[in-house]
């Protein structure tokens, strides 16, 4: 069995629903041409009820929304329903410049004759790929009001000038948002209408354990204890408005983790991955005072991971 379905399984994910999401995949195979557009994600998503709720909903042909605080796994869960779905997925980041023909396409000039330059979105509706909308809430209207068709009932995608196109069974759509971020706004009820909203959980120290354990086999229990309440506590503090979210990464900390078996100390990897995302002076002396706590001057990479 694959090892993210393993991982599900483990998780005690409804044995019927994976069931499904295989009968999917068998009745909407992939063509060969998109194949290198599926790809394994890293880590399996922990979180069953999470997992169940997005699962469910894309089954039944709906299109989802992921919502919450930072470092709560968004793109993860996202990946991992690409992957067990089998479906081919596009990553679409909003940005100032993210218009509508940066969506769909443009026209250019091939072959002696104006031609249409598809876009992600117009090859995710052809190909039954699942479309990935990355920080959805940075959009520009003129973006997203293109997508109003294609993300309702009427899932359609009408390419200005050429033709209109109904989407294939298998297409879906997938946003995800942060609070709070530089450049955000609140979503326009007809948007929202579109998905079905799933709040994703903040991270708790039995799914941090799992990340960090299935990343990183070789943590001491000292090592691995430490660097959880770290990061617990870095929540801790960021729920309570004492410092931003910034320093929260946990991509930065497990950057940092692999530049400690690289042989780096410690604290100067935290101070990479964690401490210098805060670029204002006392912010960035709390989260020192919060990493002392946890992560001794003295430490080497021995006291993280086993010495091989």
């Amino acid at each position: 069995m694959d090892r993210i379905f393993q991982a599900l399984c483990d998780q005690g994910v409804d044995s019927a629903l994976l069931d499904t999401i295989q009968e999917f995949h068998m009745k909407y195979p992939a063509e060969e041409k998109q194949r290198e557009r599926i790809t394994a994600p890293a880590l399996a998503y922990y979180g069953r009820e999470t997992f169940e709720m997005a699962a469910a909903a894309l089954l039944q042909g709906e299109n989802i929304l992921l919502t919450g605080s930072k470092a709560t796994g968004k793109n993860l869960l996202a990946e991992n329903l690409a992957w067990v779905f089998g479906r081919p997925s596009w990553n679409i980041s909003f940005h100032v410049n993210m218009d509508s023909s940066s969506l769909i396409g443009t026209d250019t000039f091939r072959n002696n004759e104006v031609q249409l330059r598809t876009g992600p979105v117009y090859d995710c509706a052809v190909s039954g790929g699942f479309g990935i909308f990355d920080e959805i809430n940075m959009a520009k209207n003129d973006a997203v009001s293109v997508l109003h068709a294609t993300l309702d009932y009427r899932r359609i995608l009408d390419v200005p000038g050429y033709e209109k196109i109904s989407l294939h069974d298998a297409t879906r759509f997938i946003g995800t948002m942060n609070y709070g971020y530089a450049g955000t706004r609140e979503l326009n009820e007809a948007l929202v209408s579109r998905f079905l909203v799933i709040e994703m959980p903040p991270v708790t120290e039995e799914s941090l354990h799992y990340i960090l354990t299935n990343t990183f086999p070789d943590f001491t229990q000292e090592g691995l204890r430490q660097i959880c309440g770290l990061f617990l506590d870095l929540q801790t503090k960021a729920n309570n408005s004492e410092i931003s979210t910034k320093p929260l990464d946990l991509r930065g900390l497990i950057g940092a983790l692999k530049t400690v078996r690289a042989g780096l100390s410690p604290r100067l990897a935290v101070r990479m991955g964690i401490v210098n995302k805060s670029f204002d002076l006392f912010e960035r002396e709390l989260v020192e005072d919060i990493v002392m706590t946890r992560i001794p001057e003295s430490w080497t990479p021995g006291d993280v991971f086993h010495v091989r």
